[in-house]
This record gives structure tokens, sequence and C-alpha cells, in this order.
């Protein structure tokens, strides 16, 4: 391995920030930015209709709506780092870009309101995060309001989630008047200025001994006193710190601020670089590839139409694996078993980009895509050509037939059906003995239709016309000998609707798990698949 390889991974952190919606992770990721230099000004969530939008989030509905649809890039530098930040949607809805966007991580940063602690959607990511084994950091926010206590949200984590925690700092003061942290490590407290700019610039602070008589003197005796019981009944009774129980995430270090008032941010900053681990290897049909390995390899992750509306492009981004990537090389693109050569990479701060001439294992750029990638897909060296390990897919719970308003925009619309497809957003059927006028669009979740119609509409100029479907339970259907199934091989075919995929591989919709029932009972030599045969359900 070259010196400079070995440098470069070794200052490589790539991560998700992941949480229930309304947690602050979009405000987290815009402090983050601010504080690495990135940008100057942050946006205040809070006051998004009259005042910036969140950099983070660059599609014009996320911008109207207040909320994160699709995952963004945000690269930058900071204390001889260089940060891939993944910022992700919160809303169960758009879980499964989220859980894609999880595969091209290292570790992850799972923000927590501190009101109400662990939620619904935090269970579901953290459970997606536990079983691939990633490191989760935890980020307590929103101290600056009334919450619960840091002690009762280390129990939660415990008897909720499952996993035990490690404080790295600690809040001075209670119930949304907190001054500052303790941080465990250096046994010194930084207390806090006031908070002048709303957040928006960063946030002054000093630094005291613990028993230094200036600390005394800015502390009331009962803060002082409190702080001083909370951290001897951590060092007593609290969880050691353990590198290799966070690595394989059993352990979770724990840190408190809040966002909004850049109160701990860059303290948490700091600690999470650090602690964080640099690019791990990624499995493959040829078994772990090493970030180490010379020889170049990547896997597309993400698919992005239309970032930029002026000129109608299409993203496909990368997450490099192992060796040097650089600019106009070629390599071999497994899916379609042909050489290609990578032209205008890109590294991104959301929508704003710059083209790059190299990135080093740990770094996601985006790459023109003609139409070749698809999600999943392996690039790598032609003399070492191998497969990184499929994605897992969800199974539709959602259906609608959707067509154009205007016949004479067939074209259009079947273009923006086709690259929503392909960039994962919706699942595409068509059905049996059907015209071509409509399609069926399967989704995971209710809100992804309204981002289907506004996207058809802004991005494609298409209006389209949706009927809600019955159906909750899609099932593919294969045969053990391999023999096709057709409907009129298909006892019941008439309870359901009978559709294929993009690939012409037959599925049936169902209203409930009772007709599903039904069909299998009455048709005992057909098998049901939640998800196509040859990918693993999430």
């Amino acid at each position: 391995m070259s010196e400079q390889l070995e440098k470069e991974i070794n200052r490589r952190r790539t991560f998700a920030i992941i949480s229930h919606p309304d947690a602050g992770k979009t405000t987290l990721t815009e402090k983050l930015l601010l504080y690495g230099g990135a940008i100057h000004l942050a946006g205040s969530i809070k006051s998004r209709k009259t005042q910036r939008h969140a950099v983070s989030d660059w599609m014009e509905i996320e911008k109207q709506r207040g909320i994160s649809v699709t995952s963004s890039v945000l690269q930058f530098d900071y204390g001889g780092c260089r940060i891939n930040i993944l910022d992700t949607p919160g809303h169960q809805d758009f879980s499964e870009d989220t859980y894609r966007t999880l595969m091209a991580v290292d570790s992850a940063v799972m923000v927590l309101d501190a009101a109400k602690g662990v939620e619904a959607q935090t269970k579901k990511l953290f459970k997606v995060c536990k079983e691939r084994r990633i490191p989760i950091f935890t980020f307590v926010n929103k101290l600056d309001r009334f919450g619960k206590a840091p002690i009762d949200l280390m129990d939660e984590l415990e008897n909720v989630l499952g996993i035990r925690s490690c404080p790295m700092n600690w809040p001075v003061g209670s119930d949304g008047r907190y001054r500052g942290v303790y941080n465990r490590q250096t046994k010194l407290v930084e207390l806090f200025a006031a908070d002048e700019t709303h957040g928006q610039e960063t946030r002054g602070s000093e630094t005291y001994a613990l028993d230094a008589p200036e600390l005394k003197a800015a502390l009331d005796e009962e803060t002082y006193q409190a702080l001083l019981d909370d951290i001897a009944l951590l060092d007593e009774a609290g969880e050691a710190f353990d590198e290799e129980r966070i690595a394989c995430g059993e352990l979770t270090p724990m840190f408190f601020g809040s966002a909004m008032t850049n109160f701990g941010v860059q303290n948490f900053l700091e600690e999470y670089l650090r602690l964080a681990p640099p690019p791990a290897p990624r499995a493959s049909s040829d078994g772990n590839i090493q970030p180490e390995d010379e020889k170049f390899s990547a896997f597309v992750f993400k698919i992005q139409a239309n970032m930029n509306p002026a000129h109608r492009d299409r993203l496909a981004f990368i997450r490099i694996v192992s060796g040097k990537f650089e600019r106009n090389m070629s390599v071999w693109h497994v899916a379609s078993d042909k050489e290609i050569k990578l032209a205008q990479p890109q590294q991104f701060l959301a929508q704003d980009r710059q083209i790059i001439d190299e990135a080093w294992p740990g770094d996601i750029v985006g790459l023109f895509d003609p139409g070749i990638f698809g999600i999943g897909d392996t690039l790598c060296d032609g003399a070492h050509k191998f497969k990184f390990a499929d994605f897992p897919v969800f199974p539709p719970e959602k259906f609608a037939r959707v067509q154009a308003k205007d016949t004479m925009k067939r074209k259009q619309f079947v273009k923006g059906v086709e690259q929503l497809t392909q960039e994962g957003a919706i699942q595409l059927f068509r059905q049996a003995g059907a015209g071509i006028e409509s399609y069926i669009v399967g989704t995971v979740g209710t809100l992804q239709f309204d981002v289907l119609t506004y996207r058809l509409k802004s991005e494609y100029g298409v209006d389209i016309e949706m009927v809600m479907q019955p159906f909750e339970v899609a099932r593919w259907l294969t045969y053990p000998d391999g023999r096709a199934v057709t409907p009129e091989s298909l006892r019941g075919a008439d309870r359901g609707m009978f559709v294929y995929d993009r690939d012409e591989r037959p599925v049936l919709l169902v209203n409930n798990e009772w007709a599903l029932g039904w069909i299998t009972d009455n048709n005992p030599s057909l098998e049901l698949h939640p998800v196509p045969p040859d990918r693993r359900e999430i």
C-alpha cells in the first residue's frame, strides 16, 4: 500500500445522520458545516418561510414543506479530516432511501430530541445500523428546551434500543436552562456565551477546570453541586469507554447539546472525529474488499435525476471502497459487463458541486449517468472482477394507478416515471392485459406519491391522474420447476391484480394477508416472495 493511500484512508470519516422527523437532524448537519467552515451563516429551520432554507435540503419540495425527502451529500475538511456527511430523510415514507444510504457509511450519528427520547423511526433506523454492526454515536439535541433528565435518556437507550451508552460530555444545569458541558476526557467545563445570533454564527465559550474558583462563581451552588454529584455517579456506576464495543455497535458514545443554538456542537464534532472509524471493508463475491487494496472499486448507492433543473442531468452517487479514483479513469461496470470511462466526477455541498480530479476510499463521488447505472452496481478494476453484496429492498405497501392527464405528454410521463423508478423512489408495475396508457406504482409510504406528483410536474412538465388502489401486499410468484406463472395458471388471480415488474416478473397484488392465505392454500405448488426472488428483504 502506498504511503499516500494509507494517509488518505486514515483521514476520511464517512457517516450518516439518522433520526425521527423533527429531532433536529438537518439543523445539526448545517451546524457541523458552520463549524467546519463550509458555510458562514446557518439557515434557521424554524424560519424557513422567511429566511434561508437548510443547505442540505436542495429539492424545491423540501424547501416548501420543511422536510428532507432525499439523502444529500455534504463534504468538507476539518481538523485534518475529510468529512463526508450523508444527511438522510427522517420521515418513515422515505426509509428506503435512508437504508440504502446506510450501506455507504462507516458510522452513524443518531439524533434524539431531549424531550421525546427514542421515537418510532429512530428504532427502525437503529435496527438497521445494529444489523450491519455500524458504530453509532448519539447526539441528544434541543437542550435549549425543557426535556427529560440526561440519566433517564441513558436508561431509555438501554431499555428501548438495547444499547448501553457512555456519555462523553455532561450538561451543566437543568430543565432547558443549561449553561455548558463537562468534558469527561479533559475534565474541563465549557460554559457558553449567550446566543446573540439565533444560532446563525458560531458561539463563544469559556473553559474552566472543575475546581476553578471562576467556575464556582459563574454557577449557583445548587448547579455546581449537582454537576459534581452527576460526575461521581457516572464515574462509579456508568459504562466504561470501550473502543471495541463501540466499533461493533454495542456501546454508543453519548453527547449533549443544542444544534439550534450551537450549544455543544463543536465539542461533539471534534470528539466524533477523534473516535469515529476510518473507511471499512465491504463484502463482495470475492470476500471482503479492503480500503488498502491498490485496485480501485466502488458501488452505486444512489441515483438522482434533475439535481440541476437547468441541465436536466442525472447523477449516480458512488461510495469508493478501495484504491484511488482518478478523473476519466476506465473501470469495469459489472452489471453491463463492459468497460466504461468515469467522466465528470463531482463532489458536493448539497446541490453545489465541483469537478474533482481524484478521490479516495470513503469518499462519495457523483458521476454523470447517461442511463447505464443502477442502484447497487459494482465498479472495479478490469483485472480483478467481482461483485459487491446486493442491497436489500423494501416490499411495497401502497399502490396507485398513474397516468398522464394529457396524452400528448406521454413521452415525458414515461421518461419521468422510468427515471424515478431507477432512483429507487418508486416501484413500477404493468397490469397484465392492460394497455400502455397507465402504470401501477408501488411505494413504501403515501408521502412518496406526493413527491412523485410534484416532481413529474416540476421536472418533466407532466400533470398526472392518480387513483389509489386497495392493495396492501405484493408477492412475486414462481414455480419450483421454473415454468412461467400466468394469470391462467393461477387459481384466484381475480382476487387481486396480476402485474409484471420492470423485469417482466409476475407479481400478485392483494388486499390483505387473508387473501394471500387463500391464494397460498389454493395454489400449493406456488412460491410467493415479498421481494424479487434474487433480492433480500429489509
